[in-house]
């Protein structure tokens, strides 16, 4: 189906960059020493907003800005690992270019904070292809929850159903799909037969994978 709009998530979408999220997360549990590794957070915790995953790691702590201020020292490391190597998947600028010039407005749905969502676009230089973002700051149920992808589809201005959205994990293709938009999987953390059976209609490594006809047909 011709589709109306694009919507990306960004960590993993955009940017192939979720070890150095992992290296931020196991600083961030020695810091407060936390005995805890990370296999057993990513099953355990590592869902929705950063302020709820927050809640859970740290259950004594009931203010919501105490939390959002530990989160914030977790995304300051992560920045401060992947600024020297920060660099878009493959093919990313050129298709973003094509998708632009053909008019077909463009936003983001991250989890992330502004404060990451501002990192990758200065590094990146592709603040002027987007529309709008929607940061998990924005909302109030993350990732798998639809809302982010429900906010960002009414920014743009467009029916969530009439978008096609770019997705590498679980809890965001199933948001995306429960907000109605067919997904394109990006192979950063599953392979395509995980993907597909998690709902994708189609998988890419990088951009250069997808032909931007594909999005008018």
């Amino acid at each position: 189906m011709p589709y109306k709009a694009l919507v990306f998530d960004m960590d993993g979408t955009l940017v192939d960059n979720m070890n150095y999220h992992k290296q931020s997360w196991i600083e961030l549990f020695k810091h407060h020493q936390l005995d805890l590794d990370y296999e057993t957070f990513d099953q355990k915790y590592h869902k929705g907003s950063l302020v709820e995953i927050m809640a859970r790691l740290f259950p004594h702590i009931s203010d919501r800005e105490t939390l959002r201020e530990i989160g914030s020292y977790k995304e300051v490391l992560y920045r401060d690992l992947y600024r020297p190597h920060i660099q878009p998947i493959a093919g990313l600028e050129s298709f973003l270019t094509q998708i632009h010039q053909r008019n077909l407005p463009m936003g983001i749905a991250t989890m992330g904070d502004q404060h990451n969502i501002d990192f990758t676009f200065e590094a990146l230089q592709i603040g002027p292809y987007f529309h709008s973002t929607t940061g998990g700051h924005e909302v109030v149920r993350g990732k798998p929850h639809p809302e982010i992808f429900l906010t960002a589809a009414q920014k743009i201005g467009v029916d969530p159903q009439d978008c096609l959205a770019f997705e590498d994990t679980r809890s965001g293709i199933t948001a995306a799909l429960q907000a109605g938009m067919d997904v394109v999987g990006v192979t950063t953390m599953f392979d395509e037969k995980t993907l597909l059976a998690l709902g994708c209609i189609k998988t890419i490594s990088h951009y250069k994978k997808i032909n931007p006809d594909f999005i008018y047909n």
